[in-house]
């Protein structure tokens, strides 16, 4: 039997600040590295589209045995929960074996490409994994026929699948304590093929656009898998008579998968911007990757109740000059983040990154990768002409950690590592989660900030507007 949620469920990151500088007069380029802090709530990173949720804890685990060459430590395996905001239950299994897992922490539905699945030939196979056992398949007698094994509780079919999954995320050498899941882990293990990345609950493309006032701007293209989603206009702009419309100008409230939506932005309308959201209710997609918005294990999409999804895109419009959009996103195989700038308007837009200058002629676009390291939070700004300005914000977490026999696992209430020879590390029905690393204390990590310092101020990323059309 197939089942999209489990009937069973129960329904220090380091922030780069803004460099600060004494006011000066000109412009000044200048690269800062930034000390990692403590987290703070408010900070977000730049969003895809899709669900976002805050993760409980292991809801379904058995116990299991991560052999390494300083020894085996025992650990919890199974399923965690997340509560979607604005409604929503996900049930979802951990990617990231070696890294720890951060309680109350906030996920983002992420593309492959933005986590350690990235370059991974080995994903899809966890998809498969993900479709064919616990929860999706909650037929445990029938499951347990397929592995080969007498009988399967919840307990051993969440720790044998995630076992068989850690095999292929994190290339572990781990094994199942109980007999019959690790026949499971087994079974799946041998029997996985590779499936194709599903697609996002809920995008737009898009996420920015511009353009000059008395114009269309877009098309924003809805890409859901959702049945309908609701367009919210942009509340402020529409005072200035800004709407949201179809390509033949009718207002829109609602769309569908597909939909190209555009700002109409009336003629006389001063220089500014404006945002839309689409909101839906659907499941999330079976093998969809949730990062955090700090640096908390990588999970994958395992079930999904009806949850609530969004999506956000902006428009900047001005009646001359350059008109930049921006946008990013989290480039792995880079190793790095994507800014996307493009430019709609009549000259051309320059702006540094990294001590390299950048300039986008008028009605050209281009994508300049800024290089991170493993780890490293960032914090940066963009400026452009008539107060535009882009703020992104997140945190580097390509590759999985460690070595299979240099990393220690624990979880939050224990205070020392839970090896073969101690107790398990958290059990069925717990609400700890499993944690790894050396310590049960938040990592520290180190960020940096790109910076030029501005008269007046300072800012982490100035982008000013250049008369030359010429491009670098």
């Amino acid at each position: 039997m197939l089942s999209s949620f489990s009937a069973s469920a129960s329904r220090e990151r380091g922030a780069v600040r803004l460099a600060a500088a004494a006011a000066v007069t000109g412009l000044v380029a200048a690269g800062v590295l930034a000390a990692a802090g403590t987290a703070v709530a408010e900070e977000t990173p730049q969003r895809q589209g899709g669900a976002t949720a805050t993760i409980g804890g292991l809801t379904t685990s058995g116990p299991a045995v991560i052999h390494g060459d300083d020894g085996d430590q025992k650990v919890s395996a199974g399923l965690f929960e997340m509560s979607v905001d604005n409604g929503g239950t996900l049930q979802t299994y951990c990617i990231d074996i070696h890294n720890p897992t951060q309680k109350d922490a906030r996920y983002q539905e992420t593309p492959w490409s933005g986590t350690s699945l990235n370059g991974n030939p080995d994903a899809g196979r966890i998809r498969w994994i993900l479709q064919n056992s616990y929860p999706q398949v909650n037929d445990l007698a029938a499951l347990a026929r397929k592995a080969g094994a007498g009988s399967l509780t919840e307990e051993d079919a969440a720790a044998g699948t995630q076992v068989a999954i850690w095999r292929f995320s994190d290339g572990a050498d781990v094994d199942a304590v109980d007999p019959q899941a690790e026949k499971l882990a087994d079974y799946l293990e041998k029997s996985a093929r590779s499936l194709a990345e599903p697609r996002a609950s809920l995008t737009l493309d898009p996420p920015a656009v511009s353009g000059h006032a008395g114009e269309k701007l877009g098309p924003v293209t809805v890409r859901t898998n959702a049945d309908h989603v609701t367009v919210t206009p942009p509340a402020v702009a529409a005072a200035d008579g800004v709407r949201i419309v179809d390509e033949a100008g009718e207002e829109v409230t609602s769309a569908t998968d597909g939909s190209r939506l555009f700002f109409d932005v009336p003629e006389d309308t001063a220089d500014g911007t404006a945002a839309l959201t689409v909101q839906a209710s659907t499941t999330v997609p079976v093998g969809r990757a949730f990062a955090s918005e700090t640096r908390s294990q990588t999970q994958i999409l395992a079930g999904s109740s009806e949850s609530t999804v969004s999506a956000t895109a902006t428009a900047n419009w001005a009646e001359t000059g350059a008109i930049p959009a921006l946008s990013a996103e989290k480039n792995c195989a880079e190793g790095g983040v994507d800014i996307t700038a493009s430019n709609e308007g009549d000259e051309a837009f320059a702006f540094e990154l990294m001590g390299v200058e950048h300039t986008i002629a008028a009605g050209a676009k281009e994508t300049v990768t800024v290089p991170l390291q493993e780890d490293q939070a960032y914090d940066f700004t963009i400026e452009g002409p008539n107060g535009y300005e882009k703020r992104f914000k997140g945190v580097l977490d390509c590759e999985t950690q460690g070595s299979p026999g240099g990393e220690t696992t624990q979880t939050l209430s224990e205070p020392s590592p839970a090896t073969v020879d101690g107790s398990v590390a958290g059990s069925a029905n717990t609400a700890d989660l499993a944690e790894t690393g050396g310590s049960s204390a938040t990592p520290v990590i180190a960020g940096v900030a790109i910076a030029l310092v501005v008269l007046g101020g300072a800012a982490v990323l100035l982008v000013r507007k250049k008369k030359t059309p010429t491009q670098d």
